[in-house]
């Protein structure tokens, strides 16, 4: 099996786990003398069963994510700094739009309002961090779709 399809599974599994979560709540109350639409029992059964198959994938993701390199990084250093990236893009786009933000003044008198940051420059920075991450989801797309699973 390889990466990218175990990543798959995991988030099938992920959104299985949720479904069967709000399933079991709700069955766990009914009227006296009714029944269930569905049995609680056999929604748990599953719901262990899932849990422990997602344990089990986990468990090798990690593994895999640890040990396989690309010129000198790990899966899970790369994974790292695609959500680093992804931190430090989202307030840099937040402070270039802040400090872009056009003030109106209705005449000469009122305070005049500026930018405290270089707009211009931090674009240029926002606009290498956003290849930077592309070139690393790339990288991890590709490891991911070439990798076995361990």
């Amino acid at each position: 099996m390889k990466l990218a399809e175990a990543l798959q599974e995991r988030a099938d599994l992920n959104q299985k786990i949720d479904e069967l979560r709000l399933r079991l709540q709700n069955n766990a109350l009914v009227q006296e003398g009714e029944e269930p639409a569905e049995d609680p029992e056999e929604l748990l059964r599953e719901l262990d069963e899932c849990v422990d198959r997602l344990e089990e994938l986990m468990s090798h993701i990690n593994k895999t994510n640890c040990l396989t390199t690309d010129n000198g990084e790990s899966i899970t250093e790369l994974i790292a700094k695609r959500d680093t990236l992804n931190v430090r893009i989202r307030a840099y786009r937040d402070l270039i739009t802040a400090a872009s933000g056009a003030t109106r003044r209705y005449s000469a008198s009122e305070i005049k309002i500026l930018s405290a940051v270089n707009v211009r420059y931090l674009q240029k920075k926002l606009d290498e961090m956003s290849k930077q991450l592309r070139l690393t989801d790339n990288r991890l797309q590709a490891l991911n779709w070439t990798t076995e699973l361990l």
